[in-house]
């Protein structure tokens, strides 16, 4: 009888790792443009294989791009494609040209995407962003996209842990280690928090703390890697 139990068991295992198998999506790099574009670069990651999970994880990803393109207050209309985003871009500036005519600063914006890790499990993309809109410098921004590999579902970062508290604190000895010796410039290096972004590379996990979020902006980011090895009792996808 046990061993009956034994080989059906490890039948649902195979039939389990089949089913994750079939559902592996493939990424390409595609570019975003329109006719009337004069301003922007866009190179980002689109994903196709299975259809509904690259459905939900190309969603999310343009929709990321939207909302990194609109500069308009809150109460616009909503834009529904990254062309729209595109023209809509490039006729701000055309406005603001015209309001100041005698202006000589040239917006410029561009958005470049990778696949930092896929497993069977989770996907990890990483989108970056530049964009000066007139200001005294340009505004770089990072930020990582993480999905469930099996539905294309967005993962908030508590959902990459089974155990978050124990992450927070292998996470808060390795923060330690990198700002120790440059701790005066950081806003509060003793207040420790994770930061917005959370990913995987094939080394481990990555926390990128962007321009402003825990440091002015002459200190630039803060990239902390944690290998693998470190890692294995709290997370919840490998």
């Amino acid at each position: 009888m046990r061993f009956k139990i034994f080989i059906y068991a490890i039948i649902i295992s195979l039939i389990s790792q089949t089913c994750k198998e079939e559902k592996t999506v493939e990424f390409q790099e595609v570019t975003k443009t329109t006719t009337n574009n004069k301003l922007l670069e866009i190179h980002i990651p689109e994903a196709s294989g299975n259809d509904d999970i690259s459905k939900n994880i190309n969603f999310s990803i343009h929709q990321h791009v939207i909302n990194s393109l609109n500069i308009k207050d809150t109460e616009a209309p909503a834009l529904k494609t990254i062309e729209e985003s595109i023209d809509a871009f490039n006729n701000e500036y055309e406005s603001f040209k015209s309001d100041f005519p005698e202006t000589i600063i040239a917006w410029e914006a561009q958005i470049d995407g990778e696949v930092m890790y896929q497993s069977a499990d989770v996907i990890s993309l990483s989108i970056t962003t530049y964009m000066n809109t007139g200001g005294a410098h340009g505004h770089l921004n990072v930020s990582f996209l993480n999905f469930n590999a099996q539905t294309g579902k967005m993962l908030k970062n508590e959902d990459l842990f089974e155990d978050y508290l124990a992450f927070t604190k292998i996470a808060k000895t390795y923060f330690d280690e990198e700002i120790a010796d440059k701790k005066d410039l950081y806003f509060e290096p003793d207040n420790f928090t994770l930061p917005e972004n959370i990913g995987f590379n094939e080394e481990g996990v990555i926390l990128l703390y962007n321009t402003y979020e825990i440091a002015p902006y002459s200190s630039g980011m803060t990239e902390i890697q944690i290998p693998w090895e470190e890692l294995q009792t709290s997370l919840n996808y490998l």
